[in-house]
C-alpha cells in the first residue's frame, strides 16, 4: 500500500461515513480486513508516521481553540481526527495549523475533533485477520514533546497571536 492508496482509504471511509468519526473507524476496520496482514501493517505505518508528525505545538493550539481546551489524551484523539480529514486538510494543517480556519466547513466541537477509534483501526483489523497483535512497526520513537515553539495553551492572547484566523473564526 503506497501513500496514495492510504489516503484513498481514509477519504473513502470518511465520505461513506458522512464525516462521522466512529462510523469511519468501523468502515476502515471492515475495509482493512479485506487486505492481507502485510498491507494492514503498511497502512498502520502510514497512519502512525502522520500521527507522530501531527505532534506539533501549533496543532495542539489549534485543537485547544477548536475544542475550547484539550488534554494530552484529547490532543491524541484530535490528531487521529485530523488524519481522518484526508490528505489535503492534514498536509495543509501540518504545514500551517492556521489553515484549518478555512478548511473546516461546519465544524462542530460536539461532533468533530475526536476520532480516537481511527488510531486503533489497523490494530483491530490485523488482530481480526491473524488472531495476533500487530508487530512493531519499526518507526522511530515519537518525540515526548510536541515539535515547534511551545506556548501556554491557557494564554488566550498567545493563542490569538499564534493562530489569528482560527482564533477569529472560532473564539473571537
Amino acid at each position: 500500500m503506497d501513500e496514495t492508496e492510504f489516503w484513498a482509504l481514509i477519504d473513502s471511509t470518511r465520505e461513506d461515513a458522512d464525516g462521522d468519526p466512529e462510523e469511519q473507524a468501523d468502515l476502515l476496520v471492515e475495509r482493512l480486513t479485506r487486505l492481507d496482514p502485510e498491507a494492514v501493517t503498511v497502512f498502520a505505518r502510514h497512519f502512525e508516521s502522520r500521527y507522530n508528525r501531527a505532534s506539533q505545538w501549533d496543532l495542539w493550539a489549534a485543537a485547544w481553540i477548536l475544542l475550547d481546551g484539550v488534554s494530552d489524551d484529547a490532543f491524541d484523539a484530535f490528531r487521529c481526527w485530523l488524519i481522518g480529514q484526508g490528505r489535503e486538510v492534514f498536509e495543509s494543517a501540518a504545514h500551517d495549523a492556521d489553515s484549518l480556519a478555512d478548511a473546516l466547513e461546519g465544524f462542530d466541537e460536539e461532533l468533530d475533533g475526536d476520532a480516537e477509534e481511527l488510531g486503533f483501526a489497523a490494530d483491530e483489523a490485523y488482530e481480526q485477520l491473524t488472531g495476533t497483535v500487530m508487530p512493531d512497526l519499526g518507526l522511530p520513537e515519537a518525540p515526548e514533546d510536541p515539535t515547534g515553539v511551545s506556548l501556554d495553551l491557557e494564554d488566550e492572547a498567545a493563542l490569538a497571536e499564534r493562530l489569528p484566523k482560527l482564533w477569529d473564526r472560532f473564539r473571537g
